[in-house]
């Protein structure tokens, strides 16, 4: 239980530095309302059309975007144990870093990746 009592001040630790940062933030920041920032804007560019579609295009890529960051997340542990595991677990990583990669050919060669 005494690990889950640090644990439970870390978070915390944490939910406090959120907190008064957030509340730094109300209190100094500025207030005054401006026409040109209270504007629609992604990426820097102001947007004319707030009610615009986006394409599926756009939600396929983020989608193998998550799959694929999601899938390296396996290999920092494989890296921290590398020299414990040995040429299994080096064969091993070889496999499915070879199934990613064939995945991602696949996706390239279906078109998936093109943002047209």
């Amino acid at each position: 239980m005494h690990s889950y009592g640090l644990l439970l001040v870390l978070f915390g630790i944490a939910a406090g530095i959120a907190t008064i940062l957030y509340a730094i933030t109300v209190t100094l920041g500025p207030r005054a309302r401006n026409p040109t920032k209270d504007e629609p804007f992604e990426c820097g560019n102001i947007v004319k059309q707030v009610n615009h579609r986006v394409s599926v295009k756009f939600y396929i890529v983020a989608l193998l975007f998550i799959l694929f960051d999601m899938e390296t997340v396996f290999l920092y542990p494989w890296a921290v144990i590398y020299r414990d595991l040995g040429w299994t677990g080096f064969w091993a990583m070889i496999s499915f870093v070879s199934v990613l990669m064939l995945g991602l050919v696949y996706v390239w060669k279906k078109g998936a990746l093109d943002w047209d």
